[in-house]
């Protein structure tokens, strides 16, 4: 298991990689469309601050998203104490903690490090899980948080965001310039247009890949804090029971998500930011005898 782990955050870097080769073949694209390699830099640059941006701006934006409001001890002393418990455990700052009212049950971490995190729940898991069901649902989020998977989120959600946003840049560039791109190759020009409009699905698919490897490692982690896989096990159960699709959905944000809070479609699994349900149950109660 802990080889699973480690094998996971060695693909993180290969697949960040990935998106910024991306990037970089965008760049090339439009350099070659327009006979100015300047523009594969500007093209790196824009990315870049837009990646940034994203980076600290995104947890505020997920809130506001999923309609979450930040809640006290007071209000909410037995999901408070599980969280509070488990950064003790865990050793990290105890991270804000949020409900969101909505019957489907879920939950969610995001933040950019264990110093600036933040977990929400929905009313509708409060309502149907026990304690040590929603400890192990806790401990999956806390091991996000723990695992930096929330920064990984938080920097794949930027770049490609970064991606589309260009790339919705560049096509209007070339059909809508005051450039018709006269002294441009036409081989070079449809090869470029390719290119373009293929990389935001490109990075859409490396984003699902992403998510779904730190589901696993998730699982795994809550797990190993709990020492409990059978619980988050049940937790899963009643989520194939019980769950449904979130009111307030999008799509941007349900990466972040426990499970997909998406209405499933026809591709659901193909393009799903989440591995099923019981394939995770599957793996947790192969591997109970390794936590």
């Amino acid at each position: 298991m802990y080889k699973a782990i480690a094998a996971n955050k060695r693909n993180t870097f290969i697949i960040m990689a990935v998106f910024v080769a991306i990037i970089g073949i965008i760049g090339w694209a439009v350099s070659y469309v327009y006979g100015n390699r300047s523009i594969s830099y500007i093209v790196v640059v824009i990315a870049a601050i837009y990646a940034l941006i994203q980076y600290f701006a995104a947890s505020s934006l997920a809130v506001a998203m999923t309609g979450a409001r930040e809640i006290e001890k007071r209000d909410n002393p037995r999901l408070f104490r599980v969280v509070e418990n488990l950064a003790i455990t865990l050793g990290i700052a105890t991270p804000r903690v949020y409900i969101i009212d909505d019957p489907a049950p879920n939950a969610f971490a995001t933040g950019r490090d264990p110093k600036h995190a933040l977990v929400a729940v929905t009313t509708g898991l409060l309502d149907i899980m026990d304690d040590r069901e929603l400890s192990a649902v806790m401990a999956h989020e806390m091991g996000h948080v723990q695992n930096y998977d929330i920064r990984v989120s938080m920097i794949t959600f930027g770049l490609v965001s970064a991606i589309g946003l260009i790339s919705d840049i560049v096509l209007r560039m070339m059909f809508f310039g005051n450039d018709r791109n006269n002294n441009s190759n036409p081989i070079i020009f449809v090869v470029g247009l390719v290119v373009i409009i293929l990389a935001p699905i490109a990075a859409i698919i490396v984003q699902l890949a992403i998510s779904r490897q730190r589901e696993y490692l998730a699982d795994a982690t809550g797990a190993l804090t709990t020492r409990d896989p059978e619980a988050l096990a049940d937790a899963l159960e009643k989520l194939e029971k019980f769950g449904r699709p979130m009111q307030k959905q999008n799509s941007s944000t349900a990466h972040l998500f426990f499970s997909n809070p998406l209405k499933a479609g026809g591709f659901s699994k193909l393009f799903s930011t989440h591995p099923p349900l019981e394939d995770r149950i599957a793996r947790l109660r192969s591997n109970a005898n390794k936590f």
